[in-house]
């Protein structure tokens, strides 16, 4: 009896002198920043710590998930929508993926014939993507071209379209594939909301199947929480018939066509949030002015806090990005309400340690052609009835 009194006289004790701090084993001064330092260098180790993006999401996450907070938000409506090109993965090398995959398709796919007015878009896009001296509307003209340019196509067939793309090396760089090119800061990002019960939800621009190719292997988003530009589909036999009248058989597979349905920017986002997914966002994620309305859906009139987050392209050194340019469009993020992440100062690597920006680029060369519009082939190829 005697000798456990004891032992809990000790054990006592030292507790006592721990949480007094006497024992001057561990300051508690210390040990908040080691456990700070280690949250960072095991949940994100290729963001630089004084970013002060990240610590305002780390301190938002631990207040949101924390139950005797006033700010506690249930599981079910912790959501979280992510822009895809320039927000999760490379936007300009030199040009939109999505951009580059239909220059392909129009200039070098053996298997599609384009007609003249497409083989002169498909030249635009090709000659001008270095300078990004695009027409005006450049987003819609490209979003119907697209339409038409892959209409016919069943999804495997579109999908093994986007794979040939994607293995390729992305022009401007070396050590990395299109495939690759995720930034992998923001993919520790994505991680840190689904361990702590965000869902989370990709908002694009680019065709929705495209990203649902992309992100496969990368994320761990399912497809039906990847949002994007749509076109309608059809039955391989339906024919001029209305969807509410074709009955789809077992002879029939799913076609792209090229009716465009929506081109997913600006206003069109929330409308497609709004529609799939049906909860008011709590965290978004973007990177250009076509987040703007999704990020304001977010932050205001929420019922729960919330916050939004920019992340600009200054660094010039590891990727192509404008230092000048950016620091601008920071300062007005700033001013509407939005958190800055900064690649240049916040990201300790970009697409990681052996990717290596070259600044030169093969792509007018890489897409260099000599077709013949689909229509002057097929007048060639009638027989001379003279």
């Amino acid at each position: 009896m005697v000798k456990k009194t004891k032992v809990f006289t000790v054990s006592l004790l030292v507790v006592l002198l721990v949480l007094t701090g006497l024992t001057g084993i561990v300051p508690a001064q210390e040990t908040e920043a080691e456990t700070e330092e280690m949250v960072y260098e095991e949940l994100f180790p290729e963001w630089n710590q004084d970013a002060p993006a990240l610590k305002t999401l780390i301190d938002y996450v631990e207040d949101v998930t924390d139950e005797s907070s006033p700010d506690y938000i249930p599981p079910v409506d912790r959501i979280a929508t992510f822009d895809m090109d320039g927000t999760l993965c490379a936007e300009l090398c030199p040009t939109y993926l999505e951009y580059y995959m239909l220059a392909w398709r129009i200039l070098k796919d053996t298997n599609y014939e384009p007609d003249a007015e497409m083989l002169e878009f498909g030249r635009m896009l090709r000659d001008h993507a270095l300078d990004k001296s695009f027409p005006d509307h450049m987003d819609i003209l490209h979003a119907t071209h697209a339409a038409k340019a892959y209409a016919g196509m069943t999804l495997t067939e579109f999908a093994d379209f986007v794979n040939t793309i994607l293995i390729r090396d992305v022009d401007g760089f070396e050590g990395m594939t299109y495939a690759e090119s995720f930034y992998v800061p923001m993919i520790e990002v994505v991680e840190y909301l689904q361990e702590n019960d965000f869902k989370v939800f990709v908002v694009s621009g680019s065709d929705r199947s495209i990203c649902r190719t992309f992100i496969e292997g990368m994320l761990d988003i399912p497809y039906e929480q990847i949002i994007g530009m749509d076109v309608v589909m059809e039955a391989t036999n339906q024919g001029d018939a209305d969807g509410l009248e074709y009955v789809y058989t077992k002879e029939d597979d799913v076609l792209r066509t090229d009716q465009l349905i929506l081109k997913n920017l600006k206003m069109n986002k929330v409308r497609s949030i709004v529609q799939e997914i049906g909860r008011q966002p709590v965290l978004s994620f973007g990177n250009s002015s076509g987040d703007c309305s999704m990020h304001n859906y977010t932050i205001f009139n929420n019922r729960y806090r919330s916050a939004a987050f920019m992340l600009i392209a200054d660094d010039e050194e590891r990727d192509y990005g404008n230092t000048e340019k950016t620091r601008e469009l920071g300062e007005q993020w700033e001013e509407s309400g939005y958190n800055v992440i900064s690649m240049k100062d916040d990201f300790r690597t970009i697409y990681g340690e052996d990717v290596k920006k070259t600044g030169s680029f093969s792509w007018l060369d890489d897409l260099a052609e000599d077709r013949v519009p689909a229509e002057e082939t097929e007048e060639e190829s009638e027989p001379d009835r003279s």
